[in-house]
């Protein structure tokens, strides 16, 4: 008996869905644009073993150091032991746990964004913005929404099918005629907390005026704030701002040094989410161990002053030792110290030559920022000792007194 013949291929170049993306890559390539990933051989700390060598980091968003705390990595053993590895469901089914349900209270009551708030896990910020902004907002509604944004709050807006309206800060007055003018059956304010490119705040205690003015509800993220502002409790606290209109978004892989985020607000917004928002509804939750060691990140986050000093001296010192740099120093107050430098090849170069002499500083394209406006994302934190940032502003100098020449 003979088997069946097995099909083969005639075609001798790439089918044509193929080549285009070859193309599309190529394209990419020549424009400076292709992104590659880089192996770190180590635990996530200031400084990091990567693809082989020993470097300095500045391109974590570790910002307190709590990714390789002690305490933290106990609790989440712990956890381990006790809970298991994972979830086994979404939080709906059978995947919330007693930790889960204590970690949410206790981010709520730190964090606060009004009275008698509640809070909602969700295992990726970006989930958490999709969920926000698709349960909020519909066809009728409309966003209004700073062009720096995140791209999840712009992919949130998109999946929402509401108007997107969008608007450059710090120019209030084009956001109020436009709120003014656009009729919708709801309305709501997105905005980065702090931005992630340029280190800058938003202006909440503005946006939070015109919420109340234009009957909106103000959605923060504050991915880069949380944990840092505001004695930890982020941006909203830092402006020292309270109220029901505010749907405050935080991470928890950045400052808190685990995994997840959290949505806070007035628990008829959190309940609407809970029943509504598939990007919770259909995604299996977080391992419950992974809330043990976030209940001990966030001790830390509350307690640990001194931490959080350290940063902004370190902030301090990089920016006092950064006068005289032929590029542009973003004015950022936070962590994030963007080193704007223009072309994509010139950021590349100097991300390289910078890698070269053990330091890792990743460079910024394209569609992350405008065109022209290639940068150095340089990210603090407290775990970075006084040499560290030397080390780096020697080099810098270095590099820019050698082009010079």
């Amino acid at each position: 008996m003979t088997g069946a013949a097995h099909p083969t291929s005639v075609r001798t170049q790439p089918a044509p869905p193929i080549e285009d993306l070859r193309c599309a890559l190529e394209r990419r390539r020549s424009d400076g644009l292709v992104r590659v990933r880089r192996t770190v051989e180590s635990a996530q700390g200031p400084r990091v073993r990567v693809d082989g060598r020993a470097c300095v980091s500045f391109a974590s968003n570790d910002y307190l150091g709590l990714a390789g705390d002690a305490a933290v990595a106990a609790a989440l053993r712990e956890g381990l032991a006790r809970w298991g590895a994972g979830a086994g469901a979404s939080h709906l089914v059978c995947g919330h746990f007693a930790p889960h349900e204590a970690l949410e209270r206790d981010l709520a009551a730190f964090v606060a964004p009004c009275d008698g708030a509640r809070a909602l896990l969700f295992s990726t910020g970006y989930l958490a913005n999709l969920a926000i902004l698709s349960a909020l907002a519909g066809r009728g509604d409309a966003i209004f929404a700073d062009r720096r944004n995140h791209a999840s709050l712009n992919d949130g807006m998109l999946l929402s099918r509401a108007r997107f309206v969008r608007y450059a800060q710090p120019d209030a007055t084009v956001l109020r005629t436009r709120l003014a003018t656009i009729r919708a059956r709801r309305k709501l304010i997105a905005t980065d907390a702090v931005f992630s490119m340029d280190g800058d705040l938003a202006m909440l205690p503005q946006l939070l005026e015109l919420a109340e003015a234009f009957d909106a509800l103000l959605v923060v993220d504050d991915a880069h704030g949380f944990g840092v502002l505001g004695e930890g409790r982020g941006s909203v606290a830092h402006f020292a701002l309270a109220s029901e209109r505010i749907v405050y978004m935080g991470t928890l892989g950045k400052a808190a040094g685990v995994a997840g985020a959290f949505v806070a607000a007035h628990p008829v917004i959190i309940e609407t989410l809970l029943q509504t928002a598939r990007p919770y509804i259909y995604t299996t939750a977080a391992p419950p161990a992974l809330a043990c060691a976030l209940r001990a990140a966030l001790d830390r986050v509350r307690e640990d002053a001194p931490r959080r000093a350290r940063l902004f001296e370190n902030m301090q010192r990089f920016r006092a030792g950064a006068r005289g740099l032929p590029w542009t120093l973003a004015p950022s107050p936070t962590a994030i110290q963007p080193l704007i430098i223009g072309p994509n090849a010139a950021t590349l170069a100097l991300s390289d030559a910078l890698f070269e002499r053990g330091l890792w500083v990743p460079a910024i394209r394209p569609p992350s920022v405008p065109q022209g406006s290639a940068r150095l994302r340089i990210s603090l934190s407290s775990a970075h000792s006084a040499d560290d940032i030397d080390q780096l502003l020697a080099a810098l100098h270095e590099i820019a007194q050698r082009g010079s020449r």
